[in-house]
């Protein structure tokens, strides 16, 4: 197994600051499961006006960080020549449920997994957690595209 760093998770992901939101990627089992953390802090920029004096990280941004963790699992599982000038898009998001808000300054740790690809369509779970307690959990599927 191995681990990737925020700078290695920039070279096979296309997102830049702000919106890069995974800070680390390990337990990486090729093309199947990892985890991931995102660093939420009181300054993150998604929790500046939500809400002021109650700062929470909005559930959509929990689903692209799960988007974002798969797409550097995926990523690192393939050949360079694969990925590279392709873009990776969220289709779609099944089932989400946020079970518990997400408050500053925390590690929010996301156990995702392949489920099942087909071509250039791949379909994942993933559960996010602070410390052992369950945060949120969602089904979502992406695709591999052309770069334009």
């Amino acid at each position: 197994m191995s681990s990737l760093n925020k700078k290695q998770i920039e070279e096979l992901l296309p997102h830049r600051e702000p919106m890069l939101l995974i800070d680390e990627l390990y337990d990486i089992k090729k093309l199947e499961s990892a985890t991931g953390v995102v660093n939420v802090k009181k300054d993150s920029f998604f929790v500046q006006g939500h809400f002021p004096g109650q700062p929470v990280m909005p559930g959509v941004v929990i689903v692209e960080s799960f988007g974002q963790a798969a797409a550097a699992l995926t990523a690192h599982g393939l050949d360079k020549s694969t990925y590279e000038n392709k873009l990776v898009f969220l289709m779609g998001v099944e089932k989400a449920r946020f079970r518990s808000p997400v408050i500053p300054d925390c590690k929010l740790i996301l156990k995702i997994k392949a489920i099942r690809s087909h071509g250039r369509v791949w379909k994942y779970e993933g559960e996010a957690f602070v410390g052992d307690k369950k945060m949120a959990d969602a089904i979502w599927s992406a695709t591999i595209v052309d770069k334009k």
